[in-house]
């Protein structure tokens, strides 16, 4: 089936393809479009899953010392799933390994993921089992790409907008080289009084990243205006991401990020990364909440 396949609450219709199980549009009753369209000019993503790895691998990925060719962000985007289940509200996607994903990733898995729509909130659940017979480490991360400016807030500038934390986060940033990895120095919080007010020359050295932010929730947008909520109760770091002068934000729960500057270790040992045991599983989840006032 690579059809798009569509959810529909009175709130929100929203649009999958099984290509990377990978949300298309996200659209009010008015019409208006909340996610990124992938315009090529600036970035074709809308919101992909990041798996295996998220982020930059310096070499490669190494498991049980051989070193296997494992790129960027991994390959599960460029997948095509396979439609297990849907309706108006829900549908299920899954992924199995492969003889091209073992050339990369040398693990017998399964990547099962669920949309569902609920009024006004989108919930994505992954649950990633261990089919092997040996422990699988892997890293995963939620992606999605939102409109900047968002829909009917009103906003005269991009630069109205704000990311509101529910936490203050005061700890330093992790910062990223020019290869793509997670540099030796901190970068120093934009985040003041829980907020970071959003302009391009915080993404002229790529994304802001938080190995440990306090925050497991956020709002994105226009003070006093229908905005989105973001949810991530399952993941321990987050990205947020744009190319400067696009028209799209990226707030991206993580489990994982890139390589270090000089890591030359095994998978298993990079921070954030999970094992599984045979046969265990594990159920990772992020929830849009759209035209929220902020």
């Amino acid at each position: 089936m690579t059809d798009l396949v569509t959810l529909r609450s009175a709130d929100l219709t929203v649009t999958i393809a099984p290509l990377g199980a990978e949300l298309q549009s996200i659209t009010d009753a008015a019409g208006q479009d909340w996610l990124w369209d992938g315009d090529a000019r600036w970035w074709t993503g809308r919101a992909p899953l990041l798996f295996p790895t998220v982020g930059m691998l310096a070499d490669g990925a190494r498991f049980d010392g051989t070193r296997y060719p494992l790129g960027k962000h991994g390959f599960a985007r460029e997948q095509l799933f396979a439609c297990a289940e849907a309706d108006s509200a829900s549908a299920r996607f899954t992924l199995r390994d492969s003889a091209e994903s073992l050339a990369h990733y040398p693990f017998r898995f399964e990547l099962a993921v669920t949309h569902h729509l609920a009024a006004r909130t989108l919930t994505t659940s992954v649950e990633i089992s261990n089919r092997d017979s040996r422990p699988m480490p892997f890293g995963f991360g939620f992606h999605p790409a939102l409109r900047w400016p968002l829909p009917g807030t009103g906003a005269q500038s991009r630069f109205e907008h704000i990311i509101r934390f529910d936490a203050d986060e005061p700890e330093p940033l992790r910062a990223i080289t020019d290869q793509g990895l997670i540099a030796a120095a901190p970068r120093v919080s934009p985040v003041h009084d829980n907020e970071i007010h959003l302009h391009d020359s915080l993404f002229e050295q790529d994304a802001l990243v938080w190995d440990r932010p306090a925050s497991r929730g956020l709002y994105f947008g226009v003070a006093g205006q229908p905005g989105v909520r973001v949810d991530f109760a399952d993941m321990p770091m987050l990205g947020i991401w744009t190319k400067p002068g696009a028209g799209y934000l990226c707030i991206e729960p993580w489990h994982s990020h890139a390589d270090a500057e000089g890591f030359a270790g095994e998978f298993a040992d990079k921070p954030g990364v999970i094992t599984l045991a045979p046969d265990e599983r594990r159920t990772l989840a992020m929830a849009l909440t759209i035209g929220v006032p902020i």
